[in-house]
């Protein structure tokens, strides 16, 4: 099976490729897939890889898809809708947070 094409037609590169350590970014697109970018391995809940034959992929997360983990668009016709970043912060943040303001 092949990762969508979209993952790289329909999403620019105007995001950071890469992390600064040389490891992967996953963006979620609002209403659409989550974007792998960089190096990254793909493994399947038994522990065996799947070769994403690239290095910029669209994830799945409406759930839809025919080619799953990957995304293949289906997403626009089914209505899914997501925000792109989270509706309010993970409660690890706010730790987090209160921590580096006392340093």
């Amino acid at each position: 099976m092949q990762p969508s094409p979209s993952a790289e037609s329909e999403h620019p590169d105007d995001v950071a490729s890469v992390a600064d350590d040389g490891g992967a970014t996953i963006t979620p697109y609002r209403d659409g897939p989550l974007i792998v970018r960089g190096d990254f391995r793909l493994i399947d809940q038994d522990g065996a890889e799947i070769d994403p034959g690239r290095r910029t992929i669209a994830l799945c997360r409406c759930g839809k898809s025919g080619i799953k983990p990957f995304c293949d668009g289906t997403h626009k016709r089914a209505g899914f809708s997501a925000p792109s970043a989270p509706s309010r912060p993970r409660p690890a943040a706010h730790l987090r947070a209160a921590g580096d303001a006392e340093d």
